[in-house]
């Protein structure tokens, strides 16, 4: 009896501190996002019809290519650690790189999409802009990151 309790209580525990990490990563991920909005609205000097227009295409945008980045590639890269690469089948092989390839095809179509959209609502210069930013603010983020880790 006793046994039973302490295995419910830890499978409690266990399922607690994953949905507070899960908590954790969804928080961050919005400090970034909250960043990055503040960053590219500088950098790209909008205006506020333009701001109006472009934020509701990029966020969308953003979210669905966060969405195959994260979920999907993540799943692949999961499976291409060193043990599971080693005891794969070739067949296996073949499936994985597919998904990878259809998942960059996806990334490349979602991209296309929207600069197709953006081009409605900015000018071809703050579009070069948006680019150059999206890299600087990469750039930003990772030298904070390298930063952090390094103290």
């Amino acid at each position: 009896m006793k046994i039973k309790n302490i295995l419910a209580l830890l499978l409690f525990l266990v399922t607690f501190s994953f949905y507070a990490q899960n908590d954790k990563i969804d928080e961050k991920r919005e400090k970034i996002k909250a960043f990055k909005v503040s960053f590219l609205t500088t950098e790209l000097e909008l205006t506020t019809a333009e701001a109006e227009k472009f934020w509701p295409i990029y966020n969308a945008y953003d979210d669905k290519q966060f969405e195959l980045r994260h979920d999907k590639m993540k799943t692949y890269l999961r499976k291409l650690d060193d043990d599971n690469l080693n005891s794969i089948s070739e067949k296996e092989a073949v499936t994985l790189l597919s998904q990878i390839e259809t998942t960059d095809k996806e990334l490349y179509l979602l991209r296309e999409k929207f600069m197709s959209s953006i081009k409605k609502v900015l000018p071809a210069k703050k579009i070069l802009k948006l680019k150059r930013s999206e890299d600087d603010f990469s750039r930003k983020l990772l030298k904070q990151y390298r930063d952090k880790a390094g103290k």
